[in-house]
């Protein structure tokens, strides 16, 4: 795909979506690089500001098949993967697909269901199938999970535990619209659902080959090393409990090759790398406590991180 053709089809991708989600580039842009970069996205956000809209906008806009699961604390594994039932005409036992088999899962209130719940995403996140009564079910490609939960509500929540926290690429929030955006969207306001109007720009086979493509992005020596170099800061015990996994380390690759190509590029830069740091590898760590005593924020860490490491030329 040429240059040109690749950035009229990202801006179309993206003026799409902004059609709906007012005032939200950024948060656009980092859900089009989990997509293509072929992770899984987590939404920390307070309830009503356009998570699920965000998630139904991007499977209408790339045609890709969109289901929603409610995460409540009675929900069991067979309600998200499926379960095996008797057909009586045959004898023999037939496989009922669940929701997860789909393009784009919205886990909506993830941190709602138990543990034994949260752990039926586990094997499809990281392998794209799973494994039901000792048989392996593939899931269509795409597949892509945005898992929504409100960090302020603790009361009948479950945490999602680090290796859960692992299989998620990024974590974002969307925040509060401005005020010029929310007027936009009170001005707009109908009955009618406001992803109604949206039509796909791209077909499901081109998200497939722009995920090819963010894969070929190429990434020099340099931008490695510097990227090693930041995670190997993180696995530091003097300023972090919990550094970066191995997958971690994978997906802040795969990121900023994703980012590069939203930017036209056929090959990745240090800012890359330096944008991708925090929604790629926040929630990954666990940062220790200051000389006060009081803890320090990840993404704030991760930060003064970045101020310590020498960026490639």
């Amino acid at each position: 795909m040429e240059t040109s053709d690749l950035t009229n089809l990202i801006g179309k991708l993206e003026r799409n979506i902004e059609s709906v989600i007012k005032g939200k580039k950024d948060v656009i842009r980092s859900t089009l690089v989990a997509l293509f970069s072929q992770g899984h996205m987590l939404i920390e956000d307070v309830p009503g500001v356009g998570k699920t809209t965000l998630a139904q906008s991007l499977a209408k806009t790339t045609a890709l098949l969109f289901k929603r699961i409610q995460f409540t604390s009675d929900l069991m594994p067979s309600d998200i993967l499926g379960v095996s039932v008797l057909d009586q005409s045959t004898g023999e036992f037939q496989f009922k697909h669940g929701p997860i088999f789909t393009n784009v899962l919205l886990a909506d209130e993830i941190n709602r269901a138990t543990p034994k719940a949260q752990s039926a995403l586990l094997e499809a996140m990281n392998e794209s199938r799973v494994t039901i009564d000792g048989q392996t079910y593939e899931l269509p490609k795409p597949f892509f999970v945005i898992a929504t939960q409100n960090p302020y509500e603790y009361r009948g929540t479950f945490p999602l535990p680090e290796n859960q926290l692992d299989r998620f690429a990024m974590r974002i929030s969307i925040g509060y619209p401005d005020h010029e955006s929310e007027k936009e969207i009170l001005t707009a306001l109908t009955h009618i659902n406001r992803n109604d109007g949206i039509r796909a720009v791209i077909s499901r086979e081109e998200v497939v080959g722009l995920q090819q493509m963010a894969e070929s992005v190429h990434i020099d020596d340099s931008i490695l090393n510097y990227m090693l170099t930041i995670v190997n800061k993180s696995r530091d015990p003097a300023n972090f409990e919990l550094g970066v996994s191995p997958r971690g380390t994978i997906a802040l690759k795969r990121a900023a090759q994703a980012r590069a190509l939203l930017d036209g590029r056929s090959y990745c830069i240090p800012e890359d790398v330096k944008e991708m740091v925090v929604p790629v590898l926040a929630h990954r760590v666990v940062s220790k406590h200051d000389k006060m005593g009081v803890k320090v924020i990840e993404e704030e860490a991760l930060k003064e991180l970045l101020e310590t490491v020498e960026v490639p030329v």
